[in-house]
């Protein structure tokens, strides 16, 4: 499987796992400037920006932590795009991570602050 089909399917994974929990996706794969964001969900009047970190191990530690600083801005700077365009500023927003490993997902809520960007 090459990187972008194993990359779609780690986001595949995330979108059923947020929709099996009340989430509606209402957006994948969203390229604003030089920042993409993966998933952006809505829940009761939060909208999250989730980035998806599929791994096939632990090798080379936690998939949430590729996402450094430089990404969260990359992601902001996006979601700050998409805001405007869409009219959400008067929702709940939220910058999520989903990490995937073999058997096992985990969605970190509020992974990385950017309200210094807004």
């Amino acid at each position: 499987m090459n990187r972008r089909a194993y990359g779609n399917a780690g986001e595949d994974a995330a979108c059923a796992y947020l929709m099996q929990r009340g989430w509606t996706i209402l957006d994948r794969n969203v390229r604003r400037g030089r920042g993409e964001i993966d998933v952006i969900a809505r829940r009761k009047g939060t909208v999250a920006f989730v980035e998806v970190k599929r791994r096939s191990g632990l090798g080379y530690g936690r998939p949430a932590e590729a996402v450094n600083r430089e990404k969260q801005m990359r992601i902001a700077h996006a979601a700050a795009l998409y805001i405007q365009e869409n009219g959400l500023s008067e929702a709940r927003i939220r910058f999520d991570v989903i990490e995937i490993l073999p058997g096992e997902i985990q969605h970190i809520e509020g992974a990385f602050d950017a309200t210094d960007l807004f």
